[in-house]
């Protein structure tokens, strides 16, 4: 294949800017943004951009949300509802309106000069704003403000009203805004690296040096005036931080020229699933094993959970495993876990109350905890949602609420969407349904299941979500469905498992392959499902105990990894 270049395979090679900005060089020149209440501040945020002004004429606006007639006042009828812009004096400020009445978190006079890239970032945690240049605070200040709802331009370059004032002369690069975490709390080394989509984005944009328009979420940016795309940047590069540190043993066959994925070979641990505690009669236990899903083979010890327990939620990312609530009574306790060692779980934080019979969806970078029994609510079951950041620690905060109380559902996801499936309601139920996993709100329809019922798990890859079996009382099933997760629509069938069996242990995935493992009646059986296939489930091993209410399990699709961890508790 040649001569192989270890600084091309590491990414240690002397880097060079890849990334791109867009150009505003004059009057009525700027881009508007599809409005959502993404943009609200009714959670944790961050928004952040690289800015080069040439000149300052007047007031630059850089980035701001506001409404669509001629004032710029900050009343409760019009105008802004927030703006990041620079005086002619060289000012960077913030500007949000609270109750109609302007507040501003501002640099000192002359922090902005002419013809230099700098960074700004705005950071709220719920309650604080803070004011980041250059990764140093410029003050903070502390509020709730309520966003009207009938101010709906969000723009990039200029003032959001009709009068055409107040805008940006220069270049804007990597603006990204962050709905959900507050991605800086102190102050931070500026990024060198151009800024990508993590788990809560919904804006990434002015980074393109071929389009203007180009947008990382989806979201429509509509291109005015001489608005231009530009390969002018702030010269950042991709990130090859720590390029592929090659340990254990690790093999290369190909002709092709690549860059392996980031992070040593041994933190990666591609392709382990881990099957958690449980109920062994005649008690609640707190093991845990491990498996490699693209192997047959029986589990393996890894460790303990922190607490005896069974029918937790279940959510993880590429690195971590988080199991939340469960059956010792009601339990609100979270714990976590790395999935690439052996070791045992670790206290991670609480729900938002005792709890059990959750499930669990999540992408790589935030977890959703949704329904269960708490003691209150038993046996009807609740609607909440709660939603942590994974790679954090803390309690869960409120994301929103499923279509109705319900217990005993499986769930499974992409890196966008969580799918909340079945369910007893008391009774089993076929409804199928989703949430945005980076925003907040409540569950929207997606369709039936084939057959209704509680007690099955959920699993799947980016694309596809499987659903093993379950209850459809007085009835144990086999039934496997599987849906397109992108879509709406009812499930189809998919094939049977090996047996009849409900209270399933969950699904361990990588994108070929889906194992799902246990379950009632007293089994330590699993089986293997190929996920992009139909047809009936093939035995996998065993697990060390026979489990007959074994913790539901959400399977982690992320598609950024090209991977899943698999976590089931």
């Amino acid at each position: 294949m040649g001569i192989l270049r270890t600084d091309k395979i590491s990414g240690l090679e002397t880097p060079t800017p890849v990334t791109g900005s867009v150009n505003f060089p004059g009057t009525t020149d700027y881009l508007d943004v599809s409005n959502s209440n993404d943009f609200d501040f009714n959670s944790s945020l961050t928004f952040e951009l690289f800015f080069n002004l040439d000149s300052l004429p007047e007031t630059g606006i850089l980035f701001a949300r506001g409404g669509g007639n001629t004032s710029t006042s900050w009343s409760t009828s019009d105008g802004a509802q927030f703006a990041l812009y620079v005086t002619t004096s060289g000012v960077l400020t913030f500007e949000y309106s609270s109750s109609g009445t302007p507040k501003n978190i501002t640099s000192s006079t002359g922090a902005i000069s002419l013809n230099n890239w700098y960074h700004a970032a705005v950071a709220y945690d719920g309650s604080t704003f803070t004011l980041y240049l250059n990764g140093v605070s410029q003050g903070t200040r502390t509020d709730s403000p309520t966003m009207p709802t009938t101010r709906n331009i969000v723009r990039i370059g200029m003032w959001p009203t009709s009068d055409n004032t107040q805008e940006t002369r220069g270049n804007i690069s990597n603006l990204r805004f962050v709905k959900g975490t507050e991605v800086y709390t102190s102050d931070f080394t500026v990024p060198t690296h151009e800024l990508e989509v993590i788990g809560d984005t919904v804006l990434l944009c002015c980074n393109n040096p071929d389009s203007a328009g180009a947008e990382a979420t989806g979201k429509t940016i509509t291109v005015n005036g001489d608005a231009a795309a530009s390969t002018v940047s702030p010269g950042l590069t991709r990130d090859f931080t720590y390029g592929t540190e090659f340990k254990g043993v690790t093999t290369f066959d190909t002709q092709g020229y690549f860059v392996p994925p980031s992070g040593t070979t041994e933190q990666r641990g591609r392709g382990r699933g881990v099957i958690g505690s449980g109920y062994v009669a005649p008690a609640r236990v707190n093991t845990i094993d491990y498996i490699t899903v693209q192997t047959e083979g029986n589990a393996q010890d890894f460790g303990d959970l922190t607490v005896s327990r069974s029918d937790c939620a279940n959510i993880s990312s590429s690195t971590r495993g988080i199991f939340a609530g469960g059956i010792i009574g009601y339990s609100n306790v979270i714990d976590f876990i790395t999935i690439a060692t052996t070791s045992n779980a670790v206290d991670f934080g609480d729900i938002s109350a005792p709890n059990q019979q959750m499930a669990g969806v999540s992408n790589s970078t935030r977890g959703l905890i949704g329904g269960g029994k708490t003691p209150a609510s038993n046996p009807a079951g609740v609607n909440t949602i709660d939603y942590i950041t994974i790679a954090s620690l803390g309690d869960a905060q409120t994301f929103g609420e499923l279509l109705a109380p319900q217990a005993g559902h499986f769930g499974t996801g992409s890196e966008t969407r969580g799918i909340f499936a079945g369910g007893y309601t008391p009774a089993e139920t076929n409804v199928i349904q989703y949430v945005t996993i980076a925003s907040t709100g409540d569950a929207v329809d997606f369709g039936d299941l084939t057959l209704a019922r509680g007690g099955g798990a959920g699993g799947g890859n980016s694309t596809r979500g499987l659903f093993f079996a379950g209850y459809n009382a007085p009835t144990l099933r086999n039934t496997i469905d599987y849906i397109t997760i992108s879509s709406t629509g009812n499930a189809q069938d998919f094939g049977d498992a090996t047996s009849i069996r409900g209270e399933i242990t969950g699904c361990c995935s990588i994108p070929i392959r889906g194992v799902f493992s246990g379950g009632n009646p007293n089994t330590n059986a699993m089986d293997y499902v190929t996920i992009a296939s139909t047809g009936n489930a093939t035995d996998f091993g065993d697990y060390r105990k026979q489990e007959e209410e074994h913790l539901h399990y959400q399977t982690l699709t992320v598609a950024s990894h090209k991977y899943v961890r698999g976590i089931k508790i």
